[in-house]
């Protein structure tokens, strides 16, 4: 399969060769779910982000929000004024996909005492 699926392919996350699988990683990865949930309240800088993920290093999330905004799910506007402004921003198709991402994450939130007795002690 190409890198973009012509008409008569659809498009198979299962499928190794499917493009549908790196975006399906970009959007699951740690700091991409995450982004993705912040971005949920709107419009944020480059610092805010950095703030509410706790964890993220500055390179991680520079690079999950790049890779993010090539996908199409974030919009990065730069201003041009020192020091240097930038925001980020879901664009419609972001907004759908970080709906989702929410879900998930309250699934899990409201499931957590089930899955932490689930868990086997590791060692």
């Amino acid at each position: 399969m190409s890198e973009t699926a012509s008409q008569d392919q659809i498009p198979d996350v299962l499928n190794d060769k499917c493009p549908s699988r790196q975006v399906l990683n970009h959007v699951t990865s740690r700091w991409g779910v995450l982004a993705l949930l912040v971005l949920q309240d709107g419009t944020q800088r480059f610092s805010m982000l950095r703030r509410r993920i706790g964890g993220v290093s500055e390179r991680m999330l520079a690079q999950t929000l790049r890779v993010l905004e090539e996908d199409g799910f974030i919009l990065r506007r730069a201003y041009p004024v020192v020091p240097p402004h930038v925001e980020y921003e879901l664009t419609p198709l972001g907004r759908v996909v970080a709906e989702k991402v929410h879900a998930l994450a309250l699934c899990i939130e409201g499931n957590l005492d089930h899955i932490l007795r689930a868990q086997k002690p590791r060692g």
